[in-house]
């Protein structure tokens, strides 16, 4: 054990001082934590498409991508995807105005959004192997299960997440903490649209020419 030095107010049988009063810590420190994690993210998915960039015409003598994607699927999966950001917008606007109710209710909205985005996926998934064309089927299906499975990992996660965020903004209210939760979760979500957006004209529009 390692000694300690009290105060002589605490030597002398009076309440602690504490001269840590947090003036140090930055004002976003948490904010900036949170863009360095998603520059992080934003390496791993830059290497899966680039691993898809490279192995996305290796078919083995399999099908290909124009074999296999439903576009109109997957447009619609586009959708739901790109209205839940919408939503979680709602949901940022209602937090600005300290109503407490909008912002639940618009992260039940988003959260709806993303399960049946993850819904969809996993039909896809389903349908493909149902077909023969799972990712032990060729490169191409090893990176485009990587790629795309990836992503919905990430949507999943963000979907618990906010789960536990609806639970503590109803248990807490908009407390100062649940705010900076909040905005770390929309630049999450906001993320995963925009890689979304990208797998959609990289990955299904560009394979199915």
């Amino acid at each position: 054990m390692t000694a300690t030095t009290l105060s002589p107010a605490t030597a002398a049988g009076t309440a602690p001082v504490f001269y840590d009063d947090g003036s140090h810590h930055p004002q976003q420190g948490t904010l900036l934590g949170f863009w360095l994690y998603l520059m992080s993210d934003c390496l791993v998915f830059a290497v899966l498409f680039a691993v898809y960039a490279v192995l996305g015409r290796n078919y083995a003598a399999g099908p290909s991508g124009a074999d296999l994607f439903n576009l109109p699927l997957v447009a619609a999966n586009t959708a739901l995807l790109l209205f839940s950001s919408i939503t979680y917008g709602f949901a940022m606007i209602a937090m600005q105005h300290n109503r407490k109710t909008g912002v639940l209710i618009w992260l039940a909205i988003t959260g709806m959004f993303g399960l049946g985005f993850l819904g969809l996926e996993l039909y896809e998934f389903h349908h493909l192997i149902h077909e023969g064309a799972g990712p032990w089927r060729s490169a191409f299906l090893s990176s485009f299960f990587t790629l795309v499975g990836t992503h919905g990992l990430h949507v999943t996660f963000g979907c618990i997440w906010l789960v536990v965020l609806m639970l503590q903004v109803g248990k807490l209210g908009l407390t100062r903490e649940n705010k900076r939760r909040l905005m770390c979760l929309s630049m999450f979500w906001h993320f995963l649209d925009v890689v979304w957006i990208g797998v959609f004209t990289f990955v299904y529009l560009m394979g199915s020419l």
